[in-house]
C-alpha cells in the first residue's frame, strides 16, 4: 500500500507515548498509529481471519454473498 505524508494533530502525550513505543519495538512512529488505526476499525481482526481460512478469494466472495443474500430474505420475513 502506497504512504502519503499527512499532517494530524495528536495530544502531546500520546505522542511520547507513540515514540517510546515505536522506539522499545524498533518501528517507526507512522507504523505506530497504522496499527493503532488498524486495531481500532477492526482491520487486525480481519487479517487474521485471512490468515487462518483455506478459502479461496473466489469461495470466500461467494459465501459472503450468499451470507448477504441470506440476511436480506430475513429481513423481508
Amino acid at each position: 500500500m502506497a504512504r502519503v505524508k499527512t499532517t494530524v494533530y495528536v495530544d502531546e502525550r500520546l505522542l511520547r507515548i507513540a515514540k517510546v513505543y515505536g522506539a522499545r519495538k524498533g518501528i517507526r512512529d507512522s507504523d505506530v498509529f497504522e496499527q493503532a488505526i488498524e486495531k481500532l476499525v477492526g482491520l487486525d481482526v480481519l487479517d487474521d481471519v485471512w490468515a487462518r481460512s483455506d478459502l479461496s478469494e473466489d469461495e470466500a466472495m461467494a459465501l459472503a454473498v450468499e451470507a448477504v443474500h441470506d440476511s436480506r430474505k430475513e429481513r423481508q420475513d
